[in-house]
């Protein structure tokens, strides 16, 4: 724990320790030998079963992107990121499914880390909120992804 401005004890989170303590579990995971083959398809396997466990309202978003973004960008390998379905290139992390339940927010989130490119000028989004899964939403997921691979 360290100290706030105001020198106070802050620490994480419940949620965030959560989240931690998945993606260590992860990272012990993906260190067993295995071949590229198998680690791959073990990750994409964990991320259907993470989004089954989900509640009914983010696992409906959930299907519907982990759906659009492996047709849109074949070349993302599915994988858990702090106990996120994540999408990766080269093994780095180019877009992620924040379900609400995951810090009990309004909203979930499909973000997108550095890898993304979206650059449109000096200032871009990397977040979006996501209520409801639509065939327009849809359809601009995938055109996000295939901008975001290149």
């Amino acid at each position: 724990m360290g100290k706030s401005n105001s020198g106070e004890e802050v620490g994480l989170s419940a949620d965030e320790r959560a989240a931690l303590k998945e993606h260590l579990q992860e990272k012990k995971k993906a260190a067993r030998r295995m071949s590229r083959a198998e680690k791959e398809a073990e990750a994409a396997r964990d991320v259907v079963a993470k989004i089954a466990e989900m509640p009914d309202e983010d696992r409906v978003i959930a299907e519907r992107i982990h759906a659009v973004v492996t047709a849109a960008a074949p070349s993302l390998a599915p994988k858990l990121w702090y106990g996120m379905p994540s999408y990766a290139l080269d093994g780095k992390i180019v877009c992620f499914f924040q379900a609400a339940s995951k810090f009990s927010a309004r909203y979930a989130t499909l973000g997108f880390n550095d890898p993304a490119k979206l650059d449109d000028g000096s200032m871009w989004a990397t977040s979006f909120a996501i209520t409801e899964i639509t065939p327009e939403i849809e359809s601009r997921i995938a055109a996000l992804v295939k901008t975001a691979v290149g």
